[in-house]
């Protein structure tokens, strides 16, 4: 993707030069990204007491268990969420000598002004990825003391505002607050409810350690409070207290090709993990009841891992259960990122979806998904520059479909379309308009075990006010196996 810049010339390069410019501070994202993965692979792998099942098999009556058990520690609480806040500034400051870690009473006096915020020109994966990952520790230093999912939101903002007020010497951040905060009760939460299915449960011995140490990695706040609290290496034996919902898992490894402009590429291997938490047509009330992770990894130069994509559910209503026809409604928050050799897009959004899945036969399924709703804040990539920065910060709106048809059982259909339209907000003026189409066909053939064709188009066109607009283009396609648990 070459888009040619009339005034600098130079630093016209394609995607993978201008998202790569500037180096990640506080620690490498792309890294701890991988070990997530392999640590959310293991998860659904190592654990037969949890039952897998997808969308399209019958429904499980039991209810959803999720409970606060310990009382609320305020004290433990605000004690984590200042070891969130010194444990990496300890970091920059006594390791990697980082000067925005120089931090003194002038410049916490300077931020503590409302006239300091701004945007930052930080590198793309710290602000995109890495503060959110951050902010999730900041929510679960209280999730994972007894606080509820809308007590532990504040936790998230606080904490944020903290680092930006006195953990660095650089003005506070704009898009720091909504990326740390928002994406932090995202992160959080998932990271919280998936660490609990490793360690609520009745391993012992061996097992029992390693489902701690893992439990640990997805949620250093959990694992730091189960140590505190003396639960570490404690099975759970009263059922009551464990989480029964269902879990479903797709891990598909193959060969990808993006095809930047219709510029031809090699082929290069990939990894893809699908978690699918709960059921989008019970159980809705709770917030974080259904969850969705898709995680995509693999050898391309410009970022190892691809695309993070995590929604969950704030709250969702029932209306229609039987036996050959379910719908429900279903309100989400949503964290995206997208970042390959061709082409990068972060996103965090709220989105009212209705869910639709007609059992039209005991061989003939079709599951359908209609969703709109706001983006509160994007990431889009501007190849013009700002202020240092290769990529422009918007807000807008956005809409997908998706329908999935499942024929017998061996054969499935996806198809999908997102579009968005982002307005700048910082940056150079501007418009983005994102269409994205993709397609799934999967087809079983062993039992659990299914060869994936994956393809997908991309196209991105930028209306400059002061340049000339862009448009971007790829295609991509994906062949793959796919174990399914």
């Amino acid at each position: 993707m070459e888009m040619k810049d009339q005034l600098h010339p130079k630093e016209s390069e394609t995607m993978l030069v201008i998202l790569n410019e500037n180096k990640p501070r506080h620690f490498t994202h792309n890294r701890t990204i991988l070990l997530s993965i392999v640590l959310l692979f293991l998860l659904c792998a190592a654990e037969p007491v949890l039952a897998f099942q997808s969308l399209f098999t019958e429904k499980d009556d039991r209810k959803f268990t999720v409970k606060h058990f310990k009382e609320k520690n305020f004290r433990l609480a605000g004690a984590q969420l200042l070891l969130g806040e010194i444990t990496p500034w300890a970091y920059d400051k006594l390791i990697l000598n980082a000067e925005y870690a120089k931090i003194s009473a002038k410049s916490a006096w300077n931020n503590l002004s409302p006239l300091s915020w701004s945007w930052d020109t930080d590198d793309f994966g710290m602000n995109q990825f890495a503060h959110p990952y951050h902010g999730g520790t900041f929510f679960n230093s209280f999730r994972t003391n007894g606080y509820s999912f809308w007590q532990s939101v504040p936790a998230a903002f606080a904490g944020s505002y903290l680092w930006e007020t006195f953990g660095e010497n650089e003005p506070p951040s704009i898009n720091d607050i909504i990326n740390t905060g928002f994406g932090g009760v995202i992160m959080g939460e998932m990271t919280y409810r998936f660490s609990n299915l490793l360690v609520n449960n009745e391993s012992v011995g061996f097992k029992r350690q390693v489902n701690e140490v893992l439990g640990f990695i997805v949620n250093p706040m959990n694992g730091f409070n189960r140590i505190v609290t003396g639960r570490w290496g404690k099975p759970v034996f009263d059922k009551s207290k464990r989480d029964t919902t269902l879990l479903h898992t797709d891990f598909d490894l193959g060969l990808r090709n993006f095809n930047a402009n219709r510029k031809g590429s090699s082929y290069e291997w990939y990894g893809h993990l699908r978690l699918l938490y709960g059921d989008p047509f019970y159980h809705l009330r709770t917030p974080f009841s259904h969850i969705s992770l898709n995680i995509e990894f693999g050898n391309d130069d410009s970022s190892q891992v691809s695309l993070v994509n995590v929604y969950g559910s704030i709250a969702g209503w029932t209306m229609k259960a039987d036996k050959t026809f379910e719908q429900s409604a279903m309100l989400t928050a949503n964290y995206d990122f997208i970042r390959n050799q061709a082409f990068a897009y972060s996103a965090q959004s709220i989105r009212f979806n209705l869910c639709t899945n007609f059992i039209l036969s005991h061989k003939l399924q079709i599951n359908t998904i209609a969703g709109a709703g706001p983006v509160l804040l994007a990431a889009v990539p501007d190849n013009y520059g700002y202020k240092d920065r290769y990529y422009d910060y918007g807000s807008g709106i956005a809409v997908q479909g998706s329908t999935d048809i499942k024929v017998g059982e061996q054969f499935t259909v996806n198809l999908h379309y997102r579009g968005v339209l982002i307005k700048t907000l910082n940056g150079n003026p501007s418009d983005y308009f994102l269409h994205v189409f993709t397609g799934d066909i999967d087809y079983q053939i062993l039992k659990h075990i299914a060869f994936c064709l994956e393809p997908g188009y991309f196209n991105l066109h930028g209306h400059y006010k002061y340049y000339t607009d862009v448009d971007a283009t790829y295609l991509y396609l994906r062949l793959g196996i796919r174990q399914s648990f």
